[in-house]
Parts: C-alpha cells; sequence; structure tokens
C-alpha cells in the first residue's frame, strides 16, 4: 500500500498528491495502463522519438534501426541528456542467432594529457579534482562509431534513411517539451557561471539560446548546425566523424580553446562488443554490462537482496527500504573499488556476482542499525589476479536496450564551432589516486553510470529496461525488477511507484563512505515509515528529483504481445502497432 503524504512534504506537494484522479482497474499510484501492442513497440523518453522510431518499423526497419533513428532525434531534442558528443551503451537480443550482444561505444581520455600534465592543469586552476565542466573532462565522443557497429551487425534500412527523421527536425523545428525547457535553463546558469571552467561560451549560446535565452515549453528549436553535421554522417559514415571534415574541426576548436582532443584520439577510436554479465533472481536472469560501467551493481545489489523475503516485508515499507539501501551500499563499496576500464584492471566479476560472496556481504546487514562504513572484505577473497535510455522492439522478436549521454548536465559546456552539438564531460569520473583502478590515464576509458539492462527466463527474452540518471541507476535497476518479480507490478505500475535513492557510498573517484550518507525517499513513502527509518539511523531525506527516468519493453511470450512503459517523471512515450 502506498500512502498520499510523508513526512516533511510541502502543502502543494501534499495537493499534488491527493489531486490526482482516480483510476478505474489498476494500481491508484498508476499514472496510467501499459502500452499493449504485437508488431512492434518502442519506449524513450521523448514522445516525437517514440514516433521517430515506429515509423522505421514500419518501413520495414528492424529494432536497431529504430532505436539509432531515436537515438539520433533525441539528440537534438533532449540535448540535456545526451547527443553526438557523449558515449553509448547497448544490450541486443537477436531473435535469428537467440543471443544476446552488449555493445561498449565509451570514448577515451585524450594520448596528449597525461596524468603529470592533467595534475599541472588542476594546480594552475586551484582545484584538486578534475572539474565538472570545460575542456579537462572531456573524453572522445563514442556514439556516432556505436551506432555504426550496431548497424553493421543489425541494420536493415539505410543510415541514410535512420538519420533522415533527426535531420529533417532539425532543419524545420520541433517544439520543445516542459521538462527538456527547464533543465536548458538550469544549464545555461551553469555554464554561464563566472566559475564554471567553461573556455568559452559563445558556442553554446549560439547553439542552444539563439534568442539570447533559454527556450520555452512549446517553442519551436531548431538547429541548422546538427542538420549539417548528420548530413555528413549520413554521407560519409562514420569516417566522416572520426576522420574526415568534422574530426578536423574538433581538433581545430580544441586548439583554439586550448583543450587536449586532438584528431588523432578521433581517428584510434573504437568500439568493443562484449558479454553481457548475468545473475539469476527468483529465476530470472537479469543482465548488465561489464566494467567500465557500473552494470554489476545492480547485479551485486539483486545477490544481496535476494536472502530476504521482500515480499513478506511489503513494499515500500521501513524494512523493504532499510536492506534495499543497505545492500545498494555494499555493492557500491565494490563499485568504488574494482570498476575501471577493463583494459587497465581486471576486475574479479565472477566472484563479485557469486552467491557465496553475497551470502557472505548479506551477513553485514542488520534490521535494527545502519551500515555508516562499510569494510572490505579479505582482498585475497576476490582476487583472480544525465543521460537518456530508449527500448525498440520490431516485429521479428528483436529488442535493444539503448543508453546514451553527455553526462553531467548538457555535457561538458563546450560547443565545436558549427557542429552543432556538444562535447561530454564524462572523464570528470577518474580518479587521480594512483594507485586507484580508475586512475586517470591517457587513453583510458572512465568509469561510466549509463548502463541498459535486458531479462531473460528459461532462455527467451522478457524485458528490455533502463533507469537513467547517475548513480540513481543500478538502484533504480533493482528496484524495477523486484517490483515486478516481487510484488507482481505491471510495467507501468513498476515504473510510477515511488522510489528510493541513497546517496553518499564511496566513489570510483576515490570518496570514501563514513556516515551511512542520505536515503532519499519521494513523497509517496508513508510517514510512520519515514519515522522508522529514522530511529534506525538512516539519515532520510524527503523530496522530488533526482530518482531517474525509466522505459521498459515486456514481452508477453504466452499472448504474444509487447507490453511497454515510460513514466511520468520525464516527457516520455510508449508506443506500439
Amino acid at each position: 500500500m502506498i500512502a498520499g503524504g510523508s513526512v516533511g512534504a510541502s502543502a502543494g506537494e501534499a495537493t499534488a498528491l491527493s489531486d490526482r484522479g482516480d483510476r478505474n482497474v489498476g494500481a491508484q499510484f498508476a499514472t496510467r495502463s501499459q502500452v499493449i501492442a504485437k508488431n512492434g513497440m518502442a519506449a524513450t523518453s521523448i514522445p516525437l522519438g517514440t514516433q521517430v522510431a515506429l515509423d522505421i518499423l514500419k518501413d520495414g526497419g528492424s529494432a536497431v534501426d529504430a532505436a539509432i533513428a531515436a537515438n539520433a532525434a533525441i539528440g537534438l531534442m533532449e540535448p540535456t541528456g545526451n547527443g553526438i558528443g557523449g558515449d553509448i551503451f547497448a544490450i541486443v537480443w537477436d531473435p535469428k542467432t537467440k543471443k544476446l550482444y552488449g555493445l561498449n561505444g565509451s570514448g577515451r581520455a585524450p594520448i596528449g594529457l597525461s596524468y603529470e600534465k592533467m595534475k599541472e592543469e588542476l594546480a594552475r586552476r586551484g582545484v584538486s579534482s578534475i572539474p565538472k565542466y570545460g575542456s579537462l573532462p572531456v573524453s572522445v565522443p563514442g556514439t556516432v562509431d556505436g551506432w555504426f557497429e550496431l548497424h553493421r551487425k543489425f541494420g536493415k534500412l539505410p543510415m541514410k534513411k535512420n538519420l533522415a527523421p533527426a535531420i529533417r527536425y532539425a532543419r524545420e523545428g520541433f517544439p520543445v517539451t516542459q521538462l527538456i525547457a527547464h533543465y536548458m535553463k538550469i544549464a545555461g546558469k551553469r555554464y554561464l557561471a563566472e566559475n564554471s571552467g567553461v573556455e568559452e561560451t559563445e558556442n553554446f549560446l549560439k547553439t542552444y539560446y539563439p534568442d539570447g535565452k533559454a527556450p520555452v515549453e512549446g517553442q519551436m528549436f531548431r538547429n541548422p548546425d546538427l542538420a549539417r553535421t548528420l548530413e555528413r554522417i549520413a554521407k560519409g559514415g562514420r569516417d566522416a566523424f572520426y576522420k574526415g571534415e568534422i574530426a578536423t574541426t574538433i581538433d581545430a576548436y580544441m586548439v583554439r580553446i586550448g583543450g587536449y582532443i586532438r584528431k588523432e584520439d578521433l581517428a584510434r577510436h573504437t568500439s568493443t562488443w562484449v558479454e553481457p554479465q548475468s545473475v539469476n533472481y527468483r529465476g530470472y536472469d537479469v543482465f548488465e554490462l561489464p566494467p567500465n560501467g557500473q552494470g554489476i551493481a545492480a547485479l551485486q545489489q539483486l545477490n544481496i537482496l535476494e536472502g530476504f523475503d521482500l515480499k513478506t516485508m511489503g513494499h515500500n515499507s521501513a524494512d523493504y527500504l532499510h536492506v534495499h539501501t543497505e545492500a545498494k551500499k555494499l555493492a557500491f563499496e565494490d563499485r568504488a573499488r574494482f570498476y575501471a576500464d577493463p583494459e587497465y584492471f581486471k576486475a574479479p566479476i565472477e566472484k563479485l556476482l557469486s552467491k557465496e560472496y553475497a551470502a557472505e556481504r548479506r551477513k553485514l546487514i542488520r534490521m535494527d542499525k545502519v551500515l555508516k562504513k562499510v569494510k572490505y572484505p579479505d582482498p585475497d577473497v576476490l582476487q583472480d589476479g544525465d543521460t537518456i535510455y530508449l527500448t525498440v522492439a520490431d516485429k521479428d522478436g528483436m529488442m535493444v536496450s539503448l543508453i546514451q549521454s553527455n553526462y553531467r548536465g548538457m555535457g561538458s559546456g563546450l560547443v565545436p564551432d558549427g557542429l552543432g552539438f556538444m562535447l561530454q564531460d564524462r572523464g570528470e569520473l577518474f580518479a587521480l589516486k594512483k594507485d586507484h583502478p580508475n586512475v586517470y590515464a591517457p587513453g583510458k576509458r572512465p568509469f561510466h553510470t549509463i548502463i541498459p539492462a535486458f531479462v531473460m527466463k528459461d532462455g527467451h527474452p522478457v524485458m528490455s529496461f533502463g533507469l537513467m540518471g547517475g548513480g540513481m541507476q543500478p538502484q533504480g535497476h533493482a528496484q524495477i525488477i523486484s517490483n515486478i518479480i516481487d510484488f507482481g507490478m505491471n510495467v507501468q505500475e513498476a515504473g510510477d511507484v515511488a522510489r528510493y535513492r541513497h546517496d553518499g557510498s564511496s566513489q570510483p573517484t576515490g570518496q570514501i563512505m563514513t556516515d551511512g550518507g542520505v536515503l532519499n525517499v519521494e513523497f509517496g513513502v508513508a510517514d510512520h515509515v519515514v519515522m522508522d527509518l529514522r530511529s534506525r539511523g538512516h539519515r532520510v531525506k524527503v523530496d522530488k528529483g533526482g530518482y531517474g527516468g525509466y522505459q521498459m519493453i515486456y514481452w508477453d511470450r504466452d499472448q504474444g504481445v509487447y507490453k511497454a512503459a515510460s513514466e511520468m517523471r520525464k516527457d516520455g512515450q510508449a508506443a506500439g502497432y
């Protein structure tokens, strides 16, 4: 039972909750019914992006074609979360080979920026960590290469056709949605602040604030520079971006502002096909991608949670939220210690995902008190040595789980001359401690937060889903899985129900948790639950925002239909035909 008001809720928040209309069937907290269709389905964070995907499917495209088309369009329409200046990860179920494929499309640090030079730059700027914005956190954009890798393996339509909708919308314009207008205004304030660290803002203003201010909801927005860039990619392929005119322009821009990415860095870039990792959770095989991403943290959390009777505890009860939070802390300690570019550090993934290790870590959870800090196990036990998410499924049974991001905010704040997109700031997530697996190094991939997910049962595909939002993602994945498997929610209910988010765990950038962190819960969590959690030692904050954005497609094998959802926290839409 999900309660209405909560401790700390303002009168406005309580009114917003009590003013919701009643539903005739289904859970009252759900915003609508799940979407059901047979021939194809798309769920994205922008309604126009969903329509682009469906148009490609109806035109004979595969789920991968539709995902690429939607991603390109959303890069235009939701620049606050993604774009071709960022990175991409994907999991694809291929019905022909009956196999899951994983793609790591993340970029690397510039070759010309050594660890010593990075430290010198930080000292010159008077900071001790890699900054949020500007040129120092910029890593090579991996998205375009990721598109072409996915298309080479699974595409049916020409890339020109897949990119055509985004090109058309960039040239002719599209109406800005409510949430994106809000985020674009916030982004501008950050980049234009005196201490932002962004070397130049003229290109940002020209591209995203053409009238001198952030666009408002419903305003027609055009990006002719991005239209020309996408046309070059459609005509010249991935080499147009990594070896051609676009690469030359990025190089010249970075030289002009004193940045470090060069054409050589772009030319060296490659995506990597990886084997998705899995654990079995109550009969379902849950898949995530291995590091340098954080996906296996969700799997570690689920392994720990499997030892608790969550259903008897009750959804969003104090016991449920307590064990979820403590399991997250334990998983995130390993995330902080072991997750890094596998070319530089071999994490003991098999042992981290073992049921035996989960059982040992589970013993650290006490029901009456919180973990303020987490003791690592004996190292010998383990040693073998802002974002968008979308999902698409087609009539042949192919399902794509795709996530793409510029990282913090809209990215670095840097828009190369005349290209119409912003470079990512993912390099902020490197550590600077020399002996850390995730320590900064030229040519290295940084730790990554964006993670697609997939679920199988008895060898058959079931769920393609994701939940965007930095460190919220693994704990969000665990909540979604629990909502559906433990509590029998449908895919819309599983996304709409109130969530928690724990902040303050140890980090792959070097920070260590010593105070237990903060447990954030949405206003749908009951007052008495919040008070109970506080009595156990949790520092609980009741607020809105920061709980991610979720999309899912569920293949109902018995009925032969797809069921999909896109939640109310974003502008998104699930639709099929």
